[in-house]
C-alpha cells in the first residue's frame, strides 16, 4: 500500500506500448502502474530527487582542502590489496 497520497488517473496506450510494459512488468515483478510512475519520475523529476541532488551539490568538494586524509588513490589500492588477500585464503 502507499505511504503517501496518490491520485488515480487513466491513460490510453497503444497496443504495442501496453504489451511491452506488461512484458517488462512481468519480468521485473512490478505492475504496469509502477513502471509508468517510475518513468514519469525519471523524466519529470521528483522533489525527493531534487532534494538529493541539492544535497550532493552542497557537499561536493567539502573535504577538498583537507591535508590530513592522505592520498585517496593509495588508500583504495591498499583496501583492494587487503581484500584480495582475504579472498585468496578462502
Amino acid at each position: 500500500m502507499y505511504i503517501h497520497r496518490v491520485h488515480r488517473t487513466q491513460l490510453y496506450l497503444d497496443r504495442a506500448i501496453h504489451a511491452r510494459l506488461k512484458a517488462l512488468a512481468k519480468r521485473r515483478g512490478l505492475t504496469v502502474s509502477e513502471l509508468v510512475r517510475d518513468a514519469l519520475e525519471l523524466v519529470y523529476g521528483s522533489t525527493q530527487i531534487g532534494e538529493r541532488l541539492a544535497t550532493l551539490r552542497g557537499i561536493a568538494g567539502l573535504w577538498r582542502d583537507r591535508e590530513d586524509l592522505g592520498d585517496a588513490d593509495a588508500y583504495v589500492r591498499r583496501l583492494r590489496r587487503d581484500t584480495r588477500r582475504a579472498r585468496s585464503r578462502t
